[in-house]
């Protein structure tokens, strides 16, 4: 059978072309994607990640579905779509493996990403929630400090000032190398005491980050330098308000930051002359329109390459799915003609198999029968003549008429024994009939003492529990008068709880005259038909003590 099974197994891979293996693949779109993004061709980029992520999806490869996700969400949030960013951020929370400490750089990313989505969104609890988790899985201290950074200028914003103030200078303890990281920091400590304390003023610590990020050649940093600095002037000296608005307006422009822009451009507004401010104005007019319809078009276009991309999958699952169900038709049929084959070769085997099996069964029938005669010859007839051998031996006057009685009833027993004849009477009473077998191995030499065997004590024990005992203890007896040297034998009967124990005390030679050719082994096998158990205990002064329980 092993071998037409093997058969079956090769003709049903034989019929596909292609046999699946799932072997790890290089992914063809990632590298491809991070190439775009260098070179700044965001779309492209976008479109590549997001295959880069189904290919990965299909070849169950969770981190870099992750990675290519949290690259997604950062794309989207450059480019003004946050809430697009959020989404796409919070899916790959799916595929990150927080148990696995080598994805914690991109877990992280992630939810500063999220905890960015999240404030430009005015949502500034959640994005607390972010940056903390952002933190927490951190693996750089870089990263680290712009991330803290991040969550005190969100407590900023809920008005925890002291919290902001109290993360901002653990920020400065931990940096010391005194870089544009550094200044960042002091620059938002010195702006959260000035908003914390309208009073403060914040001008040395802005002037040391400002000579920091000259230094750093930080024009990112310099843009927020020059912002704070126009601010904290507008109130108290507007020409050096203004001074500083316009450098913000020109770095801003350097660095193609149009949100920094168009703020350098509300502060020219209300800070130059009427002409100059109206110069401004439709300048800031026009920008913040282009970029509000730039953003427009980005998140119009991520959702078109994402519908492309979903469409192009949809059909190329569509004409695999096609192919599988004309595949599947063809197999189907050599199924059916396999199976069929198979099924008349396993009927033919099957037949012999059982013919074999039903003449094993006739020999084990015939065992068990000549055991089963075997054991009633053993119980009904060879302890019947022993326990009458033992009255000849033992009694001084022999009543022959029961002597002849017992050995006709042996007879009788010996020659219908296939009929199952039964060693006690069902109608009689129980507690006689087994006082008399136990005093008929009493003798000058042995004196049987037992206790407690009354009708009251047998109640509720159905006859075949009864037929049972009586054969146990017969073969104890038995044992007993061949092997054991005993001149003292006691039973003793009790019944508590609705369990029945009896305690068989001799003081022969002990356990050694107890072995399974004696029947000992016939013994447990009765007791424990019953549900009960059998125990054997030989003390040191030579007793022999074995008890016997089971229940009612």
């Amino acid at each position: 059978m092993k071998y037409f099974t093997f058969i079956f197994i090769i003709f049903i891979y034989s019929c596909n072309d292609k046999v699946n293996i799932n072997v790890q693949k290089e992914n063809p779109f990632y590298n491809k994607a991070f190439d775009y993004k260098d070179a700044n061709e965001i779309d492209s980029s976008f479109l590549y990640f997001y295959k880069a992520k189904d290919f990965s999806i299909q070849h169950k490869d969770n981190f870099v579905v992750a990675k290519c996700l949290a690259n997604l969400a950062i794309i989207q949030e450059t480019k003004g779509d946050y809430f697009g960013s959020q989404e796409t951020a919070l899916s790959a929370l799916d595929y990150f493996n927080v148990k696995d400490s080598s994805q914690y750089q991109y877990l992280s990313i992630n939810y500063n990403t999220l905890g960015i989505t999240a404030s430009k969104l005015n949502n500034f609890t959640k994005a607390i929630e972010f940056y903390e988790k952002a933190i927490k899985y951190t693996t750089t201290l870089d990263d680290k400090l712009i991330y803290q950074n991040n969550l005190a200028n969100n407590y900023v914003k809920v008005k925890n000032y002291k919290k902001a103030v109290r993360i901002f200078h653990e920020t400065l303890e931990e940096d010391t190398l005194k870089d544009k990281n550094y200044s960042r920091t002091l620059t938002n400590l010195a702006k959260t005491k000035w908003a914390q304390n309208p009073n403060y003023n914040p001008i040395t610590e802005f002037e040391i980050a400002l000579k920091i990020r000259l230094k750093e050649k930080d024009n990112w940093g310099l843009n927020s330098s020059y912002s704070h600095l126009a601010d904290y002037y507008t109130k108290n000296n507007q020409d050096s308000a203004l001074s500083y608005a316009r450098k913000m307006y020109e770095v801003s422009r350097k660095i193609e930051s149009p949100d920094d822009q168009i703020e350098a451009l509300q502060k020219l507004i209300s800070l130059e002359n009427l002409q100059k401010s109206k110069q401004y104005f439709q300048v800031y007019q026009k920008l913040n329109d282009s970029l509000q319809t730039a953003r427009n078009k980005a998140k119009n276009q991520f959702a078109l390459i994402r519908y492309e991309t979903e469409k192009n999958k949809a059909d190329f699952l569509k004409a695999k799915a096609e192919s599988a169900a004309r595949q599947n038709k063809i197999i189907i049929r050599n199924i059916a003609l396999i199976a069929a084959f198979i099924t008349l070769v396993g009927f033919y085997i099957y037949l012999q198999k059982r013919q074999k099996r039903l003449q094993q069964e006739k020999l084990l029938e015939v065992k068990n029968t000549e055991l089963k005669y075997s054991k009633k010859v053993h119980d009904k007839v060879a302890n019947r003549i022993y326990q009458l051998m033992s009255q000849v031996e033992n009694k001084e006057v022999i009543d022959r008429d029961s002597l002849l009685f017992g050995l006709e009833n042996a007879y009788e027993t010996s020659r219908d024994i296939s009929y199952d004849n039964k060693e006690i009477n069902e109608n009689q009473s129980f507690s006689e009939q087994l006082h008399k077998m136990l005093d008929s191995y009493s003798s000058d030499f042995v004196k049987v003492i037992f206790y407690r065997n009354n009708e009251k004590l047998w109640e509720g024990i159905s006859f075949q529990n009864k037929t049972e005992v009586y054969l146990v203890l017969q073969e104890l007896m038995t044992n007993m008068k061949k092997h054991s040297q005993a001149n003292i034998v006691s039973i003793k009967f009790s019944r508590e709880d609705s369990i029945i124990n009896i305690s068989y005390t001799d003081n022969g030679i002990g356990i050694d005259q107890l072995s399974p050719k004696n029947g000992l082994q016939n013994m447990e096998n009765r007791i424990n038909s019953i549900g009960g158990t059998i125990i054997f205990d030989t003390e040191t002064n030579n007793l022999l003590k074995i008890n016997i329980s089971f229940p009612v």
